[in-house]
């Protein structure tokens, strides 16, 4: 365990039903005047995007709609943007839509002036220390599904399409001025989103908890996201409407954000985010069909911490051994991932073929020096191995 820790969280949350009404006001108190609202192609067309943009209209704000954000972003959508950004003349970013979105407007206001390519940035060592600070865009960001956390993180993801590789780009000044985190935008959310969206919530907790920096404070947010995963992510899943639930899962998921913003992950997100270069396929579906197999790896290096979790999933662990409640965790979490549905690894465009491949990919990932057992290349090729083998049972 790291004795030291930082915390640091600037960030106004404006967390609640309706709260998307105050958007202008917060905007405005952001210091922009001309923001360009960036989402992806799908919510552009959502009746949510042209509220918001009426909103900030009739609080006298012109923004303009960016769009050209694919799932996966990558470093030609962040051209565009930044493109579009100084076309317009545009004075901060309105960051509107999932962890994709986010991403991408957190990117667009941060490399709008920067002279040095996106990828010199990379959360490796201080290299974020290279930006220049002074010429970073205010942000705003507002979420519409429940996974990402992205809205209080002061990190952002883009593909390098060269190497296949995704990148975390990394500076204090990406974390949003003002935050609106309202849970009425994430309803209707498809069941399939809201499953790889909620999953990816709790593999955040999960894997801040148990690495190998975790903090007091990443391990009080960490824990409430896990129970309130538990105890609503099967129902927003099965209830699209339900807006306690859909609340539950937004505080769920900014939570687990505010844990992983501030150390790094494990296993399971080295190994999504490395394979997630390589095929183009949705990040939370992918950390979850990953994230039972990397606990059960990891429960024998924290199992107190893995018993913890177990309390934390609703789980009677009275009379129970250290590691006894530590393999109900893993189990717990395999069986909420068949629970919501999520495909495996095969029906997310993987093969057995390309295991070697991907475990070399994730051992070089720099979240692997987070994970709570020494793993190495051979230890990340048996993971693999088990989430496909669990894959091809289901089919």
């Amino acid at each position: 365990m790291d004795l030291r820790g930082n915390w640091n969280y600037p960030t106004t949350v404006r967390f609640g039903a309706g709260r998307i009404g105050e958007l202008g006001e917060h905007v405005k108190a952001a210091g922009m005047r001309n923001p360009l609202l960036v989402t992806d192609p799908t919510v552009a067309k959502m009746p949510m995007t042209a509220k918001a943009m009426e909103t900030l209209s009739a609080a006298g704000i012109a923004a303009t709609l960016f769009s050209d954000v694919q799932p996966n972003p990558v470093e030609a959508n962040l051209a565009a943007g930044i493109a579009a950004f100084n076309a317009g003349g545009h004075d901060g970013v309105v960051a509107f839509g999932g962890g994709s979105a986010l991403d991408a407007g957190k990117l667009i206001a941060f490399m709008k002036g920067q002279t040095r390519p996106v990828f010199d940035f990379e959360d490796v060592g201080d290299w974020w220390t290279r930006a220049d600070a002074s010429v970073i865009a205010p942000i705003v960001a507002v979420p519409t599904t429940a996974g990402t956390g992205s809205e209080v993180g002061r990190a952002a993801v883009v593909t390098n399409e060269k190497t296949h590789t995704k990148k975390i780009i990394f500076h204090p000044a990406m974390l949003p001025k003002v935050t609106i985190c309202d849970p009425e935008l994430t309803v209707g959310m498809p069941p399939i989103i809201t499953a790889g969206t909620g999953m990816d919530a709790l593999a955040h907790a999960v894997e801040c908890f148990t690495m190998s920096y975790h903090q007091p404070f990443t391990d009080a947010v960490a824990l409430l996201a896990m129970e309130y995963v538990a105890k609503y992510l099967r129902v927003a899943f099965s209830q699209a409407g339900n807006l306690e639930a859909r609340y539950h899962m937004s505080a769920a998921a900014m939570l687990a954000g505010l844990a992983y913003g501030t150390d790094s992950a494990g296993a399971a997100h080295a190994m999504s985010q490395t394979a997630g270069g390589v095929h183009d396929a949705p990040h939370g579906a992918l950390t979850a069909r990953l994230l039972g197999p990397v606990m059960e790896y990891n429960y024998a290096g924290e199992p107190e911490r893995f018993a913890r979790m177990a309390a934390a999933f609703g789980i009677d662990v009275r009379g129970m051994s250290t590691f006894g409640a530590a393999e109900m965790a893993v189990e717990y979490v395999y069986q909420l991932t068949d629970d919501v549905e999520i495909p495996g690894l095969q029906e997310l465009g993987f093969k057995e073929e390309e295991i070697p491949m991907l475990a070399d990919k994730a051992f070089a990932d720099p979240q692997t020096i987070g994970n709570p057992r020494d793993v190495d290349a051979a230890a990340y090729r048996k993971i693999y191995q088990r989430a496909f083998d669990l894959g091809a049972t289901e089919q």
